[in-house]
C-alpha cells in the first residue's frame, strides 16, 4: 500500500499544525512507529514554518506568493516529504541545484535552526530552488519503522 497526499496552504501560522496533524494521522493509520512519526512531524513543522515566514514575495503579487505546497509520500519502507513555496528561494542556489551547506545557528540565536533540525531528523535532505518561476523546495525522507504488531506497508 502507498499513501500520497498534497496540500496547497495559505502562508499563515495556522497552516503549520494542520499539516503536522495530517501527517501524524496518516502515519498512525499506516502503523508507523510513533518516534519516527514525531521526528518527521517536527521536521515538517520546521519546513512549513520557513515557508510561512520566508516563502512569499508580495512585490511579485498574485495568489501564488501567498501559498505554499506540502506533499507527503509513504511508500513501502520510506516517507518522503516536500515543502515548496513561491518566495525568493535560497541565496547561493540555482534552480534545481542544492544550496551551499547550512551553517548551524549560534546557541543563543532565536532563528536559523529549522534547516539544521530537519537535517538531524531526516535520513536524506535536499534544499534548493524550484526551476522556472522561483521559490524554495525543501524535501526530506526517512526510512520507516513500524509499531509493534503493525504490518509494514508494501509497495503496490
Amino acid at each position: 500500500m502507498s499513501i500520497w497526499w498534497s496540500l496547497h496552504l495559505r502562508r499563515e501560522a495556522a497552516s503549520v499544525p494542520l499539516a503536522r496533524r495530517l501527517l501524524i494521522g496518516t502515519m498512525e493509520t499506516a502503523g508507523v512507529d510513533p518516534d519516527i512519526s514525531y521526528d518527521l512531524s517536527v521536521a515538517l513543522s520546521e519546513a512549513c514554518a520557513n515557508a510561512v515566514e520566508h516563502g512569499g514575495d508580495r512585490a511579485r503579487g498574485g495568489p501564488g506568493s501567498e501559498a505554499y505546497r506540502v506533499t507527503a509520500y509513504l511508500d513501502g519502507e520510506k516517507c518522503r516529504i516536500e515543502v515548496a513555496d513561491a518566495g525568493p528561494g535560497f541565496p547561493g542556489a540555482t534552480a534545481g541545484r542544492s544550496r551551499p551547506p547550512i551553517r548551524p545557528a549560534h546557541t543563543d540565536a532565536e532563528h536559523g535552526r529549522g534547516l539544521c533540525l530537519i537535517q538531524e531528523l531526516a535520513d536524506h535532505v535536499h534544499i534548493g530552488n524550484k526551476p522556472g518561476r522561483g521559490g524554495a523546495v525543501v524535501s526530506f525522507d526517512k526510512v520507516l519503522k513500524w509499531r509493534e504488531g503493525a504490518a509494514p506497508m508494501m509497495a503496490v
